[in-house]
């Protein structure tokens, strides 16, 4: 299990915030901020057979996964914060909005046709949580009954707007599910904007 705490990973975060800011990273990076006790909690129960697949902020997952903190602060240095992937650690980002969500259903399926002893976990955040391709892929895994964990990051926002006014609803589909065993949902508020690190750099 992985034993890096709290304070490592607002470090490693507050570190790349600093060399972006400084304009050393000619790519877009997305910052964590806010939810750390949640995702060490998350990777409590993540295996290194177990495959984690995420969006366009990852750098939490891929520290937590067990990625050298020099080898992933190399890749988010040659500009692909947002696009990380280590299959010799089986974890994997995209930073096309519900990319990773097929992928991961797919190699759920792959595990359960095989008999492999893995789990996927798929991280995404909660507009992307209500659009047709995450409806499709929970049902269908829930149907077929395919090994894996959806982890929903709640931080109430789309970039900018507001998820549940941009949607006019007033709860998630998630929050109305009591007893869910295969997703898990947590709100969190991060200090940084969706992207960058609160200074305006120009590429």
């Amino acid at each position: 299990m992985n034993t890096l705490t709290v304070s490592q990973l607002i470090a490693f975060e507050e570190e790349i915030a600093r060399e972006f800011n400084a304009g050393k990273i000619r790519a877009p990076i997305h910052l964590y901020f806010g939810n750390e006790e949640e995702i060490i909690s998350v990777f409590r129960r993540i295996r290194p057979q177990d495959w984690v697949l995420c969006s366009w902020r990852s750098h939490y997952q891929c520290l937590l996964k067990g990625v050298p903190p020099d080898l992933l602060k190399s890749e988010i240095m040659a500009g692909r914060s947002i696009s990380l992937c280590f299959p010799e650690y089986r974890i994997f980002s995209s930073a096309i909005v519900g990319g990773v969500l097929p992928i991961a259903t797919g190699i759920a399926l792959g595990i359960c046709r095989t008999g492999e002893d893995a789990r996927v976990y798929c991280f995404m955040g909660e507009m992307t949580a209500e659009t047709g391709i995450a409806h499709e892929c929970v049902k269908y895994c829930r149907n077929q009954q395919l090994p894996i964990t959806w982890i929903i990051e709640d931080n109430g926002k789309s970039v900018c707007t507001d998820t549940k006014k941009a949607w006019g609803i007033e709860a998630h589909w998630w929050e109305k599910e009591s007893s869910a065993e295969d997703v898990i949902h947590y709100k969190y508020q991060s200090k940084y904007p969706h992207a960058g690190a609160g200074i305006r750099v120009q590429f």
